[in-house]
């Protein structure tokens, strides 16, 4: 078992009542999908964080698409995509 350690967060009457809710019928505890709540969600703030990051880096060293090109390689794909629909 991985090591833990204990936080406290405060949330409102409702979402407590829910989360008793949800770890009763799932069976969990509520400390559990406490922690799969926040762990899930942490990681994907970091991903999205990581992701603009690695866009302004892009930006700083030029490597961008002009605007008019993007749009017309979206309108391309779109427009094949119909195409192989039909």
């Amino acid at each position: 078992m991985a090591a833990s350690t204990t936080m406290t967060i405060r949330v409102t009457p409702d979402l407590k009542e829910k989360l008793g809710r949800l770890a009763h019928n799932t069976r969990r505890t509520k400390s559990y999908l406490a922690a799969e709540a926040v762990e899930a969600y942490v990681t994907r703030e970091l991903q999205i964080i990581e992701g603009i990051e690695r866009g302004l880096a892009d930006v700083e060293a030029g490597r961008v698409t002009p605007h008019d090109a993007a749009m017309d390689r979206i309108d391309a794909a779109i427009a094949a995509a119909a195409k192989n629909a039909a």
